[in-house]
This record gives C-alpha cells, sequence and structure tokens, in this order.
C-alpha cells in the first residue's frame, strides 16, 4: 500500500477509534444531568448539527424523496434511536467498560442478520466458527456460569439488544438505502436529522435529570453529539474510501480497547478477569467471522 495514502487515513483511523472507544465513559457522564432520553437526544441532535453544517459547505443538500426518507428514518431507529436509549439505560446500571466490550459483538449480530432476515448470501465456514466463538466470548464475558454477577438481566439484554440493532442496521442499509446512490455525507446527516425528530417528544417529555450543568458532563455530551455522532460517520465514509470496507470496520477491534482504558483511568471502574478474556474471544469470533483469521479446509 502507498505510504503517502496510508498517511492519509492513518491519523483518523486512530481518531475514531479513540472516539468510537470513549463513547461509552461519555454516556455515563452525560447521564449525570440527562437522562437516557436526553444522552440519546442530545447525542444525535449535536451529530446532525455538525453534518449539516458539512452538506452546506460542501454545497451537498438533503434528500427529496420520501421513499429515501422512510428508508433512511428505519436505519435511524436502528443505529440511533433505540441503540442510543438502550446502552443509556444500561450504562445506568453497567459499567462503560462492559458496555464497550458487549459492543464489539456488532460484526458477528450483522452477520446472524443476514443468515436469519437477508439471505441474499451462504455462510462460510469461517464465519459459522466466528459466530460460535464469538457467542462463547460473549457468555465469557457475562460470567455466564455464575449467573449475570453484579449486572442486572435487563442491562444485559439492553446491550445486547442494541447491538442485535446495530446488526439489522447494515444489511438492511444495504438492501434498502445504497440503491439509492446518495452520497455518504447525505445518508448520514438525513439518519441522524430523523433520528433527532424521533427523540424530540421523549427529550422534551423527560431529558433532563437534574438541573446541574458541570463541565465535565457537558464537554462529555459536546464530544459525543459532535464527534462521535458528527465528524465519526465523515472519518468513517474517508477511511473506507482511502483504504477500504475491510480496514475501516477494523475499527470495532479498537473501540472496546479503548473503552477499557478510559473506564479504568477516569471512572475507577473495576474490571473482572473474564471481561478482557472474554473480549478476546469476541474480537477472535469477528476477526474469524470477517476472514481475517483463515481456517485450512480438508480436502
Amino acid at each position: 500500500m502507498n505510504s503517502a495514502r496510508t498517511k492519509s487515513w492513518v491519523p483518523i483511523y486512530i481518531a475514531l477509534g479513540i472516539v468510537w472507544g470513549c463513547s461509552f465513559i461519555f454516556i455515563k457522564l452525560g447521564l449525570e444531568f440527562l437522562t437516557p432520553f436526553g444522552v440519546a437526544f442530545g447525542r444525535c441532535a449535536l451529530g446532525a448539527a455538525t453534518l449539516l453544517i458539512a452538506l452546506k459547505l460542501k454545497g451537498l443538500a438533503l434528500p427529496r424523496v420520501r421513499a429515501t426518507w422512510l428508508h433512511l428514518w428505519v436505519v435511524s431507529l436502528l443505529l440511533n434511536v433505540i441503540p442510543g436509549i438502550l446502552f443509556a439505560v444500561a450504562e445506568t446500571e453497567v459499567t462503560s467498560i462492559l458496555a464497550g466490550i458487549i459492543n464489539a459483538v456488532t460484526p458477528l449480530m450483522t452477520m446472524l442478520a443476514i443468515m436469519i432476515a437477508f439471505r441474499d448470501e451462504v455462510l462460510k465456514r469461517n464465519q459459522v466458527i466466528g459466530l460460535l466463538t464469538g457467542f462463547l466470548g460473549v457468555l465469557v464475558v457475562l460470567g455466564a456460569w455464575q449467573g449475570l454477577g453484579t449486572n442486572p438481566w435487563w442491562a444485559v439484554g439492553a446491550l445486547i439488544l442494541a447491538v442485535a440493532c446495530y446488526g439489522i442496521s447494515f444489511p438492511y442499509s444495504r438492501k434498502f438505502v445504497l440503491p439509492h446512490k446518495l452520497q455518504p455525507e447525505v445518508m448520514a446527516a438525513t439518519q441522524l436529522v430523523a433520528a433527532t425528530i424521533t427523540l424530540l417528544p421523549l427529550y422534551v417529555l423527560d431529558g433532563i435529570a437534574e438541573d446541574k450543568y458541570e463541565i465535565g458532563p457537558v464537554l462529555a455530551m459536546l464530544a459525543l453529539g459532535i464527534f462521535g455522532s458528527g465528524f465519526a460517520y465523515i472519518w468513517n465514509f474517508r477511511i473506507m474510501s482511502a483504504a477500504g470496507s475491510a480496514i475501516a470496520s477494523s475499527v470495532t477491534f479498537v473501540t472496546p480497547v479503548v473503552a477499557v482504558i478510559v473506564g479504568i483511568i477516569f471512572l475507577g471502574e473495576s474490571i473482572t478477569w473474564n471481561e478482557p478474556v472474554g473480549g478476546l474471544i469476541v474480537l477472535f469470533g469477528a476477526a474469524a467471522a470477517q476472514g481475517r483469521i483463515k481456517f485450512l479446509n480438508r480436502s
């Protein structure tokens, strides 16, 4: 790979991994003055504003076709609205570390969604092994041999449901959104605008948990919205354009590592041996499912 071309995407790849890895601690901090509805709305609204400014600077506009908006609204439910609420709800009870590790299951959920609901391809041997390995890793992360430990079952269920929504969103987008051939920035901006409009009534109804606005939590929400839900989309598209979708998707392997490190350093969260071990098993399974690890086929 050309070194100059590599240098063009490596810095934003690192930035993307850090921002998305920090998203879970940003959510935890945001919950100090916002409800889960408030966190979900805030990140979408700030992200939408960021991307609308980007569209204006590039001379682009939101789509006018109603069917396009409908499909992107469905994507916004799967990528922003439902997971945004569920991750925040779960993090009222679980650590940002656990949320970050469970998020690494996204590639496996994507393949499971393709296998069950979007049967446009046959699962290969590597993918089956990866799926089984990944879900074994989830059981290790949760310490299944001792129940769910101190984690409420509903909070763990919320995390898994949120990641399942992520998994469904990718094949849905490929089938119903990509054929419209919109610019990536337009798709992302429309998606976030739709999410913001959807979440606005919930924010008005019950968005503020406490009327105290300390600098740390406020900056965390700004970073979560502007960078995690705004610039992050642009960076991801640039990486895909410069290095390909395979490398872009590998940021999934960086985010749980960042989540664990920042959770320990900045929140003083504790971690048990099974969480990083299970996380490594999940990452191994995801790598195998994506074809990054090859298994020899016997003739």
